[in-house]
């Protein structure tokens, strides 16, 4: 009798090999980890011998479930900012908070707490992405789990790395001290194209490929992320990396929901395994991925929980479910992904999206000793018709709870018995987690309130201008004379332009706050001699700026107000609908006018003199609005002054002035 370490006996085993072998009455032999035989109990009793057999009489035996796509010390940010778009969410929520919170500490804390809940629903391999993947790693082998581990690289400051240079040196250290873990594969994660250079893309992939390690990514989550790929690459992201040679790692790709015919073909032509993201992707509007389409052409299409601040949580059951209906649903085909298939994501097909199938995903002999255990006493599962294999599928897909897994195994060893961790200190790693989620939460309680803080934390090239603002406004009832007094006086003028300017208002009810001012600023440049075409002379250089203005007013002087302003200035990198579902305004309104602007030299100072026609509201008359700024309070009141000479030098009388931003007209 052949002596093994141990035997799970009297199981319905399900096996996910090629034959899809199913045995009612079945068992497993593990030795040094590894499978020695699956198979009906009758092949093996009277074979092997075990000092330590498990009956597993009324347990579904299954390969481990394997989650191809997540960030898992994200748990601690789980619920924090939900329904809201993608970019908002990420850009507006997560990364802000990332960069003030997410520390080796933190990272080791929540990902402790991810596996905890993985290891209940029966997860026994993930693919993560995140930073200090070290501090990740260290978690999974003290846990005994087995995963995938990618250092992220973006291209602008990290929690982890100034630079993506840093970041390429840190994932390469990283890389070298884990390689060889039998458990632990360390990976290079350029976090996504719309986040990377062509320049990172191109190190991570020889990174990845000089190591012999996965490349794990984002692609095509979102119909507004292809969009701008195609205009400013005139690619997919797909095609784009695929140019750029990334493919030839072996590639995990998360998401792939808006991809075309050709991107698929790319997908299958390099075996770049997918990672679908039901929960996620519809929780974040994302769209449908093409599942079914992507499976008949020979694409590996693994399951994915996503991050727990974009499920929220690391089901898998829930998503073998969501994955099987969406699918239907999408296709108007109730055949569409039917169980087996969706269990086979989650399992073998994960298993070689992940590039990882010779040594996991089925139960056979060979492969290592990953095995999740079902209960089959939960009213919800009975009766279990013996119909054939797929009613046990269909139990698995359509019926099953993470509630239901009993007991785990990775490489043989116990992790999960009677749904109890045997390698994580539950109980401290929900006092840790609980204690963080109080500071985070302050944290954002006190951005919320603050304009200049959400502003700072989207906006890294805020730049802060002068507190005072001297200014005056008058209605004038035409604006080319005072043009023809400007040009005619004895001022000196620096510099002219004309512009039309779009602006949008975000204002709030709690005025203190001040408002903020979105401004599209379309500049005409005149080109002499191009063309005797009517226009060919003019260029729109459009420029885009996000503006915090204070309310407070320091000082009224007879012809003029001085304001005192907390004024921050930004590029506007992002879209009006961004900063719009961002900044939640109580109240919008728009201006529209044309601006030509002087400036103008009097006194030694830098004098801006607009003369302005407002098209939106549309007001008859123009106006003319003199400024100027200063850092200090004393020179506040001497300029203050010169703009009553200015006001006399052009002829504008008391009673023409008017106070305040047109946005209060």
């Amino acid at each position: 009798m052949e002596k093994a370490d141990k035997i799970l006996a009297h199981g319905i085993v399900v096996a996910m090999d090629d034959q899809r072998h199913v045995w009612r009455d079945g068992g497993i032999v593990i030795k040094d980890g590894a499978i020695e035989f699956v198979g009906p109990w009758d092949q093996i009793e009277g074979k092997f011998s075990a000092d330590d057999v498990c009956d597993c009489t009324g347990l579904l035996l299954t390969p481990g479930i394997v989650n191809a796509h997540t960030h898992v010390p994200m748990s601690l940010l789980r619920g924090l900012s939900d329904d809201l778009r993608l970019d908002v969410w990420l850009l507006g929520y997560m990364m802000p908070v990332e960069r003030a919170f997410v520390k080796p500490d933190f990272v080791r804390k929540g990902t402790l707490l991810s596996l905890a809940e993985m290891l209940l629903s029966g997860i026994t391999t993930f693919c993560d992405m995140y930073y200090f993947e070290e501090e990740i790693a260290k978690a999974v082998d003290e846990a005994g789990m087995r995963a995938i581990l990618g250092e992220t690289i973006l291209k602008f400051p990290s929690p982890d790395a100034n630079s993506y240079d840093e970041g390429l040196d840190r994932t390469e250290k990283f890389i070298s001290e884990w390689k060889d873990h039998p458990r632990v594969i360390p990976a290079v994660a350029p976090h996504a194209p719309y986040t990377a250079t062509d320049d990172l893309l191109t190190r991570a992939a020889e990174l990845a490929i000089d190591q012999g390690v996965p490349l794990h990514i984002h692609l095509s989550e979102t119909a507004q992320e292809v969009r701008e790929s195609f205009k400013e690459f005139g690619l997919s992201p797909i095609a784009r990396v695929n140019k750029l040679g990334v493919f030839k790692a072996k590639t995990i790709a998360a998401h792939c929901v808006h991809v075309d015919r050709e991107d698929i073909q790319i997908l299958r032509e390099n075996n770049v395994g997918v990672a679908h993201n039901p929960s996620s992707n519809m929780k974040l509007a994302s769209g449908m991925a093409p599942v079914q389409q992507m499976i008949r052409n020979g694409v590996h299409v693994g399951i994915g929980t996503d991050g727990p601040a974009s499920n929220n949580n690391q089901n898998m059951l829930e998503e073998l479910h969501l994955a099987s209906l969406l699918a239907k649903a999408h296709t108007g085909d109730p055949t569409a992904l039917p169980a087996e298939e969706s269990f086979a994501m989650a399992t073998i097909e994960g298993a070689r999206a992940l590039h990882l199938d010779h040594l996991i995903g089925s139960l056979e002999p060979g492969k290592r000793a990953d095995i999740t255990a079902f209960s089959l006493d939960a009213p919800h599962l009975i009766p279990l018709f013996d119909l054939g294999p797929q009613n046990i599928y269909s139990h698995l897909v359509y019926t099953a709870q993470a509630s239901d897994v009993k007991h785990v195994w990775v490489d043989g060893k116990q992790l999960l018995k009677d749904r109890q961790p045997l390698t994580i200190d539950y109980g401290e790693v929900a006092r840790d987690a609980k204690k963080i989620a109080v500071s985070i939460g302050d944290f954002v309680i006190h951005r919320e309130r603050s304009l200049l803080d959400k502003l700072l934390a989207i906006a890294p090239g805020v730049e802060q201008r002068e507190t005072f603002e001297i200014q005056v406004k008058a209605r004038v009832p035409d604006l080319s004379e005072i043009e023809r007094r400007i040009q005619s006086s004895e001022l000196k003028v620096l510099r002219r332009s004309v512009r039309q300017q779009f602006d949008t208002y975000f204002l709030f009810k709690d005025g203190n706050q001040g408002f903020i001012r979105y401004r599209e600023d379309n500049v005409l440049v005149h080109h002499k001699g191009r063309s005797n075409l009517p226009g060919a002379d003019l260029d729109v250089k459009p420029q885009y700026t996000l503006t915090l203005l204070g309310p407070t007013v320091e000082r009224e002087y007879a012809n003029s107000v001085i304001l005192r302003r907390s004024r921050f200035v930004a590029p506007a990198t992002h879209s009006l609908r961004f900063y719009r579902e961002y900044f939640r305004p109580d109240r919008e309104k728009e201006v529209v006018k044309w601006r030509t602007r002087y400036h103008i030299d009097y006194e030694g100072e830098d004098f801006a003199i607009n003369l302005d026609k407002l098209t939106k509201p549309a007001v008859e008359e123009g106006f003319i609005e003199i400024k100027v700024r200063t850092w200090s309070k004393a020179d506040a009141e001497r300029k203050a002054g010169l703009v009553n000479e200015l006001l006399t030098k052009l002829d504008i009388p008391a009673e023409a002035l008017v106070k305040g931003e047109y946005v209060g007209l």
